[in-house]
């Protein structure tokens, strides 16, 4: 399979992809073209030919894909097929938001441990998921393993936290703190802020988007 050079803004659309497979395969739907698949997500057919095509294509020309086969394919691309270890840093009310999110386990993504400094909160369960003090960090991951550290700390702590997940082998970062964090290992940055920001502007200027 050929994944060298995959956009940004085609990585960002398996999830999309992914996601309503899942849903044709529930409602029963076995084959789609790539016509029907673009129209349903309001994307084009070319798009979507050419997304798939990054990664060796899938269908057939006039039969269109399998649904099953395709939804497989996507999920083999994404790394969904196994069984990814997460530790959360901060167990406060967006740690414990993700600790409880039911669609992880879905998908692969198993929180084994949440992080604190508040000993109020270090020694409780959360979701049946311990929380420990922070200063276990390294030793817990060393020990358990952890293919992704999510943090959900405060702005200050972020760089530290990151370089401490990173050095002590987590393959991924998740960052929720509204600072962008750099590591030696993949990183995503989730600033929920921004999103409602985006949609500010999508509101203010829906007229001139219109005309």
């Amino acid at each position: 399979m050929q994944t060298e050079r995959v956009s940004e803004a085609v990585i960002r659309r398996l999830p999309r992809y992914y996601r309503h497979l899942l849903q044709l395969k529930a409602n029963g739907v076995e084959r789609i073209s790539s016509g029907s698949l673009a129209q349903q997500m309001r994307l084009n057919a070319s798009q979507v030919r050419q997304d798939f095509n990054c990664f060796g294509g899938f269908g057939q020309q006039g039969y269109g894909y399998r649904v099953d086969t395709l939804l497989m394919e996507i999920k083999n691309i994404l790394s969904l097929n196994g069984r990814h270890k997460v530790v959360i840093v901060g167990a406060g009310n967006i740690g414990q938001a993700l600790a409880h999110f039911e669609g992880f386990e879905k998908d692969g993504f198993a929180v084994t441990a949440l992080f604190d400094i508040d000993e109020r909160l270090v020694g409780r369960d959360i979701n049946g998921k311990p929380v420990l003090h922070i200063d276990e960090l390294e030793g817990y991951i060393r020990e358990n393993g952890a293919d992704i550290g999510v943090i959900a700390a405060r702005r200050s702590a972020a760089q530290e936290i990151a370089d401490r997940m990173a050095a002590a082998g987590v393959a991924g970062i998740w960052n929720f703190a509204p600072v962008d964090v750099v590591a030696p290992v993949p990183v995503e940055q989730v600033h929920m802020s921004d999103s409602i920001i985006c949609l500010s502007y999508k509101i203010a200027h829906r007229d001139a988007a219109e005309e």
